[in-house]
């Protein structure tokens, strides 16, 4: 039976939606293959769990609930991970990483299951970093021609340039930590009064913000899957009942946003948004999976980020897109187990020797 570690956790600020995810995907997971939840604390400790503990646990469940084994890791062993206590190997055949934030979907779990030799669900190391830093992955897109908005990237060092603000953003506007998820640290801001305020906010989470242009628009979401030839989901919108789609909105307010799938949109609308969306996960050198956010504005589209590892609670739309599409959730976590094969064989056959 293939042997699934499943990933979660972490020492990022989504660490409580992450164990949320995961926990889908567990109970989602099909029969054929064999799920090792695998929990990161917060002080970055690996667990293996116990199984039925871990998907029969509540929702606000810690991971101190149902950790189990400590493991290590052996770098140069066909089986890495090992128990701590007995050295006993885990035979593990695929990685599932659903560690939304820092320290999980930013590459840097990519590049230890590469150096680990492991075969890995969704984007590699560049896509993960490109998706991860919205200033990198904003410039990468307007090279490729594709719409965004207005924005300016700001670093700590860097003067708060109030008349440049004025003059290519305007207010209202919002400010975000660069590479942050989950709209954690993001703040709307209203009048200039307030902007420093948003920027120390976002500054504890990051070192470079980005400071956008508030685009007054519907905002559309479009599931992609697959490797060198993706297919996308159907469109849906967020329809916000907070100011913006914010942290609260996505994860505990169960009435914090209206989720409308399919988007009621024209299909010309639609097909061009689906269009985008593979344009944009194309660019980004993406792989697997990733939900692409786009704002739109009568008939104009402008495209907000790319999510490569998406939520999978109960509320999240990629797994909803995908299902209105005709994928249910055990297809879905089957084709992201293969789609991870499939790239794992054909980097296997890279020369790597001179």
């Amino acid at each position: 039976m293939t042997a699934i570690a499943l990933f979660f956790g972490g020492k990022s600020s989504e660490h409580e939606v992450s164990i949320r995810s995961a926990k889908n995907i567990a109970k989602a997971m099909p029969s054929s293959f064999q799920c090792l939840p695998v929990a990161i604390t917060k002080n970055g400790s690996f667990y293996l769990c116990d199984y039925q503990a871990f998907v029969n646990s509540s929702d606000n469940a810690k991971i101190e609930d149902f950790q189990q084994t400590e493991l290590g890791v052996k770098f140069g062993h066909k089986h890495p991970f090992f128990n701590l206590i007995t050295g006993e190997s885990i035979h593990v055949d695929v990685c599932f990483p659903i560690l939304h934030g820092t320290l999980g979907e930013d590459g840097s779990m990519q590049g230890l299951f590469r150096v680990l030799n492991l075969p890995f669900v969704g984007a590699g190391v560049m896509g993960s970093a490109a998706g991860m830093d919205k200033d990198v992955m904003k410039r990468l897109l307007i090279e490729k021609g594709l719409p965004v908005g207005h924005y300016i990237a700001l670093r700590k060092h860097e003067t708060l340039d109030l008349t440049v603000i004025r003059k290519i953003i305007g207010y209202p506007c919002f400010v975000k930590p660069a590479s942050n998820g989950s709209s954690v640290g993001v703040s709307k801001v209203k009048e200039e009064a307030d902007l420093q305020k948003a920027c120390d906010l976002a500054f504890r989470f990051d070192h470079k913000i980005l400071i956008e242009e508030f685009i007054e628009g519907r905002e559309i979401e479009c599931a992609v899957l697959g490797n060198s030839q993706p297919r996308a989901s159907i469109t849906g919108e967020i329809i916000p009942g907070h100011d913006f789609y914010s942290y609260e909105a996505k994860y505990i307010d169960d009435k914090g946003a209206e989720l409308s799938i399919p988007a009621k949109i024209p299909d010309d609308l639609s097909k061009k948004i689906r269009e985008i969306a593979i344009q944009t996960y194309l660019a980004l050198e993406c792989e697997g999976m990733g939900r692409v956010d786009v704002f739109l504005r009568g008939q104009e589209i402008f495209i907000n980020e790319i999510n490569t590892l998406p939520g999978f609670t109960s509320i999240s739309m990629y797994p909803k897109l995908w299902e209105h599409t005709g994928i249910s959730g055990n297809e879905l976590i089957n084709k992201l187990i293969e789609l991870a094969f499939e790239r794992f064989q054909k980097e296997s056959k890279l020369e790597i020797h001179v």
